[in-house]
């Protein structure tokens, strides 16, 4: 599928006749990935405890918004809290943000988007593997194992896509490329050309600019730390695809998140949106 459209207008969609004949293998594959999923889990987040579910949260789809569990930098002695049991950096803005993305792209897409999301640990087997997207917040604080770093690198070398957000200033990017290297120790980390196809799937987005997180309600600035300008990177691979998106000092989380914050400015939510829609659409074609 390739789509264009201007981020002002209404999405135009093209499809290639590539796909038309492989409908029928899509659809089997599915059904058999379906089988080999984990079951939809819930976690205490760092925000939100008990968060109320959609009404069709049990229903299937065609993407799911899959969420990285981390070992987390302050958390990784097990002294001050359990990862696996939630409540740590994995979990900002869980589950509000992830859902309210989910609809977003029902309502912008023909995609059918399951309502509700998956936390994801790289530790259960072959799990990551059913998820061909992945989206990791607050990457600024994580610690991956050597084995979580390899089962990272092998799912994206096999087709996946991980977009990671919400992190800021030159520590915690020092923080998140310590892990990166980890993943991919021979694949550089470089910026996306705007004439990249991930900035053009669905919306095109020339005209891009910072989106901060809930505190510019309070600090009446879009900054964090020093991350003044944000940054828009990226690691392909061998064939020039995109395998994962960086988008470093801004907080589309949030602007997911706050999508529904009559506080929050609109103009925030509606690039942090159309940002992540086309950052799904891109890793589902491409």
């Amino acid at each position: 599928m390739r789509t264009t459209g201007k981020a002002s207008g209404r999405p135009r969609i093209v499809v290639r006749q590539r796909f038309a004949s492989t409908g029928i293998w899509a659809c089997a594959l599915l059904a058999c990935v379906a089988f080999g999923q984990r079951e939809f889990r819930d976690y205490p987040g760092w925000e939100y405890n008990d968060f109320p579910k959609p009404p069709d949260w049990k229903l299937p789809g065609e993407w799911t918004f899959a969420r990285l569990m981390y070992p987390d930098v302050r958390f990784s002695d097990r002294k001050f809290g359990n990862w696996l049991a939630g409540g740590t950096n994995w979990t900002i803005d869980y589950p509000r943000s992830d859902r309210h993305l989910s609809a977003a792209l029902r309502r912008l897409t023909r995609v059918h988007a399951r309502s509700i999301e998956q936390p994801v640990n790289l530790d259960d087997g072959d799990d990551v593997y059913n998820w061909p997207w992945l989206y990791g917040v607050e990457v600024g604080h994580w610690a991956l194992t050597d084995q979580q770093a390899a089962k990272m690198r092998d799912f994206l070398l096999r087709g996946g896509f991980f977009m990671c957000d919400d992190f800021h200033g030159t520590h915690e990017w020092e923080v998140f490329v310590s892990g990166m290297s980890r993943v991919f120790p021979d694949r550089p980390i470089v910026n996306i050309d705007d004439k990249d196809a991930i900035f053009h799937t669905i919306f095109d987005l020339d005209d891009r600019y910072q989106v901060p997180g809930e505190q510019v309600l309070y600090t009446h600035q879009i900054w964090e730390h020093d991350g003044y300008e944000a940054r828009w990177r990226g690691i392909y691979d061998d064939k020039g695809r995109l395998m994962v998106a960086i988008c470093h000092n801004m907080d589309l989380g949030d602007s997911w998140e706050h999508a529904d914050n009559p506080l929050y400015p609109e103009r925030y939510s509606a690039l942090g949106i159309r940002i992540g829609v086309n950052y799904i659409v891109y890793a589902m074609t491409h």
